[in-house]
């Protein structure tokens, strides 16, 4: 027994999504757990890795920005 099928593909955009916000966080890299957590502005995880530097001595961080996107069709 044989199946056909046809496929149709149909183009998509990705696009980035304002409503769904953007969340900024920075992580300690230089062995400790430590985490700003997500936050609404990029200030305020860049001010923790100042106090976390000062607090510490640890200078290397990993920043991480997140944001929605939306996909829709292209037609």
């Amino acid at each position: 027994m044989s199946i056909r099928a046809a496929y149709r593909y149909v183009p998509h955009t990705i696009r980035h999504e304002p409503q769904g916000g953007v969340a900024y966080e920075a992580f300690c890299a230089s062995g400790c757990d430590e985490t700003s957590g997500p936050q609404e502005v990029q200030e305020t995880a860049q001010d923790w890795c100042l106090r976390h530097t000062g607090r510490t001595g640890h200078e290397l961080f990993r920043r991480v920005v997140t944001d929605h996107a939306r996909v829709t069709r292209a037609e």
